[in-house]
């Protein structure tokens, strides 16, 4: 009789990201899903405020406290967690994720109030010309992927650079803030690497057109079906005890070590 693995976590967060406006404005475009192991996602709305809709600085200190004080929690953020390697060759960076957030941050400062991406790449703030990237350069991953664009492709349907640029400054506070004394209480996935620690919460970047296919619509606007599919997609996957395959995608030794400075879509073979 075969032994179907117990699930991983006890809860999933969906998120379909938003890179528009302030970091500080509500964004119509910024949705949060929560599923349990047995309940399909609901969304889940901004803390009490004036603000209708989520903010990006609202929705970090939110999950940090979240990760900090709740279960083992798996959250699919749709928005890229890195750069190809091609962009840290060129700017001369070592291939250490926790170095390059903080020189992103560094010369794109996103996260300040009254930020615009759209500020930096015009040399309105920051030091953006200091670390520009190609949109012919991609990642292993989203080659993998087949139709995910790059992470330096701004202004075209169904980008991600936006989002990218404005969401990795949030990367580097979570970290700080889910690190202590005692060691990391969050998985930062594949960067502290492939296998995620049993009890540990897990962050991952998702990619919605992988699954949002699989699920009905129903009345849920697209960036809603986005933020739903990402969590149910986790769910059932862990629920199926097959998360364990894609946390561990085949790679030759080289993809490896190229894509755990690059990053990795979650569902992604």
């Amino acid at each position: 009789m075969a032994i179907t693995a117990l699930p991983r976590f006890t809860r999933y967060f969906g998120i379909d990201y938003s890179g528009a406006t302030t970091p500080d404005a509500g964004q119509k475009g910024l949705r949060v899903y929560e599923a349990s192991r047995s309940g399909s996602p609901t969304e889940i709305p901004p803390p009490p405020s004036p603000k209708r809709y989520w903010t990006r600085r609202g929705l970090a200190h939110w999950l940090a406290e979240q990760l900090r004080n709740g279960p083992p929690t798996l959250v699919g953020i749709d928005h890229a967690f890195s750069f190809p390697i091609r962009y840290f060759e060129v700017h001369g960076l070592p291939p250490d994720w926790p170095g390059f957030l903080v020189d992103f941050r560094k010369h794109w400062p996103t996260d300040e109030d009254h930020c615009y991406v759209d500020f930096v790449r015009d040399g309105l703030r920051g030091n953006g010309a200091a670390r520009q990237g190609s949109p012919r350069w991609r990642r292993l991953t989203e080659l993998r992927a087949g139709a995910a664009k790059s992470v330096f492709h701004f202004d075209v349907p169904g980008q991600v650079a936006k989002s990218t640029h404005a969401g990795l400054p949030w990367l580097l506070y979570l970290r700080g803030e889910l690190h202590d004394q005692s060691g990391p209480q969050v998985h930062f996935w594949p960067f502290d690497g492939w296998t995620p620690p049993p009890g540990r919460s897990v962050l991952v970047e998702a990619y919605p057109a992988l699954y949002s296919r699989s699920f009905p619509r129903e009345d849920r606007n697209p960036d809603q079906h986005d933020a739903y599919s990402i969590a149910e997609w986790m769910r059932r996957t862990d629920r199926a005890g097959e998360l364990a395959s894609f946390f561990g995608p085949e790679l030759a030794e080289a993809e490896g070590a190229t894509a755990g400075v690059e990053g990795w879509i979650l569902g992604v073979r």
